[in-house]
């Protein structure tokens, strides 16, 4: 598999690209981003873009999925601000790959509760961003809605609040994911259900908490 990685050096990004390079079927990965990733890998390649919204991505090819998984937080934003982000920028990717990519897979990080007629503006514009990109009319594509991911193998978050409750939350993780299995995940399940969405699919195009877990635990 060709995969295109949008993302590559945040903290989703990080774990789906350790999935992607530990997987035998995956040939060629493209890291798209302003930084380049720290990994290291024949298969693993950079393409660095200073703006994203402003990207030239017309030598990208023949890819069989695009990992979206950019993400910002609406905290002190404006509705605009954010839609600029979380809507406008992943509708224009997924737009400039569509026809040089025929047999793409575009799996987007959303976030749970994401809903079109929400009241809360988060909400609402990742809901938006979903409806909209389906009807682009890609090959497949896949809206993932994850609610607490936890970051592993040394994974840290850039955002210093997220990482502080990351790291106060570590010694109770294990107990949590007993417990409430269906309300957290790991950014190992993420990357390996990204995979096998693109291996195989899904009945449906907007992955909850407990549909990620099922197609990560599907063993190819």
């Amino acid at each position: 598999m060709k995969i295109l990685l949008f993302g590559a050096t945040g903290m989703v990004g990080q774990g789906v690209l350790t999935e992607c390079l530990k997987a035998k079927d995956v040939t060629h990965i493209v890291a798209v981003g302003r930084t380049a990733p720290p990994q290291q890998d024949p298969r693993l390649h950079t393409l660095q873009v200073p703006d994203m919204a402003l990207a030239d991505l017309s030598s990208l090819s023949d890819f069989d999925a695009c990992f979206y998984c950019l993400g910002a937080s609406s905290s002190g934003k404006t509705e605009a601000e954010y839609t600029a982000l979380m809507h406008d920028l992943p509708l224009s990717v997924a737009r400039k790959l569509k026809d040089a990519n025929p047999h793409l897979t575009f799996v987007f990080i959303t976030g749970a509760g994401s809903d079109l007629n929400s009241d809360t503006m988060w909400k609402r514009v990742l809901g938006m961003a979903e409806h909209d990109i389906q009807a682009l009319g890609l090959h497949r594509f896949f809206a993932f809605r994850p609610g607490i991911i936890q970051p592993l193998g040394g994974i840290r978050s850039k955002q210093g609040n997220y990482q502080l409750f990351y790291t106060l939350m570590k010694p109770f993780f294990p107990l949590v994911r007993t417990l409430f299995p269906n309300h957290i995940l790991t950014t190992a399940l993420v990357g390996q259900a990204m995979l096998n969405a693109t291996r195989q699919g899904f009945p449906r195009p907007v992955l909850e908490i407990r549909d990620i877990r099922t197609l990560a635990d599907h063993r190819p």
